[in-house]
């Protein structure tokens, strides 16, 4: 028997609600590396046109408050974060009304605009994945400061590490600019992407991290944004399937890199959470989870609003949030985000309660 769209999300925040506090324990904390997918608001506090503390975001967020999000509410590591048990939300490092006290149990370095490859993060002044390691590097001896050194290392080994980046490489560096293109074949780009998040982790390894989940790129030909773009290049608003294989190819080299990485670090658990299927299956079959709109977003006209263009004063902007896959033409809904929070944790993010 199909599920209604209603049952299923019950069923998804059911799931979510149903660790035990024993369980739980098995990670004091979960720390955040990457892009827009998952910035509480870091982007807020830094010089660039790529911010989201604005109506209407947030409009679903507790409060409705403007967090710096790019998305309607909550987002994915939002989730990941009260499935496990921890807390509801995940502060923002640059948050100057955060401090260590609410960082001890998570927090976010994350820049929405960086990716894997330094020259990303130079196209909006955001900030690259090598400064999100030296926030982090701060947040330890300000952890072991407060905990106290054997707590504080504690603390680092048990928790979980979320990394999430690489949609920007390809969709805002390789595929819009020469530098990169004229460099690198895609296979080629593929690779030094996947050579640099290996070093990531190595040395987020040096520095005590133990357990990671590495996130894959979603269908990135199916966002709004580039069903749009291939409109003006002739296409009929389809999803650009050239994307969405790239995407699947880079997925399975991240798998192989988990793979190597498991067997050249003693002691680490790591694992690829792959957003790509359920994202697909959302966007492919939208009224099986409750969704009326798969293609266009809920902000603005829904084909090309995102960050400063989709404001208070864009126009269309939909009343329900919910019956949209996708809020602005990049990202997805506080329940898109959801959804996609449960199916990681069901799959992959598992092991990490007994370990």
């Amino acid at each position: 028997m199909e599920k209604t769209g209603s049952s299923f999300i019950f069923l998804a925040f059911f799931l979510l609600q149903t660790l035990t506090k024993h369980e739980a324990t098995k990670v004091p904390a979960i720390i955040v590396f990457g892009d827009s997918s998952v910035d509480s608001g870091n982007n807020n506090h830094i010089s660039t046109v790529l911010k989201s503390n604005f109506p209407p975001y947030g409009r679903d967020f507790d409060g409705g408050k403007p967090t710096g999000r790019f998305s309607n509410g909550k987002i994915v590591t939002d989730f990941i974060s009260q499935a496990f048990g921890i807390k509801a939300t995940i502060p923002a490092y640059l948050d100057p009304s955060f401090n260590i006290t609410d960082f001890v149990t998570g927090v976010c370095f994350a820049s929405a605009g960086t990716g894997y490859d330094n020259a990303t993060s130079d196209i909006f002044s955001v900030i690259p994945l090598w400064k999100q390691l030296e926030y982090y590097k701060e947040y330890q001896t300000k952890l072991r400061d407060y905990l106290g050194a054997s707590k504080g290392n504690a603390t680092i080994a048990k928790s979980l590490y979320l990394i999430s980046l690489g949609t920007n490489d390809f969709l805002e560096n390789y595929f819009l600019l020469p530098r990169r293109s004229s460099k690198f074949s895609v296979e080629e780009y593929q690779s030094f992407l996947v050579r640099t998040a290996a070093e990531f982790v190595r040395k987020l390894y040096k520095l005590g991290a133990r357990k990671m989940s590495i996130g894959g790129l979603p269908p990135m030909g199916c966002l709004p944004l580039e069903r749009t773009s291939s409109v003006v290049f002739g296409g009929g608003g389809e999803c650009v399937e050239k994307y969405n294989g790239i995407a699947k190819d880079f997925n399975g080299k991240l798998m192989g890199l988990v793979e190597m990485l498991e067997k050249e670090l003693g002691g680490i658990r790591i694992v690829l959470s792959n957003p790509f299927d359920v994202l697909s299956d959302m966007i492919d079959h939208p009224s099986y989870y409750g969704f009326r709109n798969s293609a266009k977003a809920c902000c603005g006209t829904g084909r090309f609003e995102m960050g400063f263009m989709c404001s208070r004063l864009s126009p269309f902007t939909c009343d329900d949030a919910n019956k949209y896959v996708f809020w602005d033409a990049f990202h997805p809904t506080q329940k898109a985000h959801s959804i996609m929070a449960n199916h990681i944790v069901k799959t992959y993010l598992s092991i990490f309660l007994s370990t």
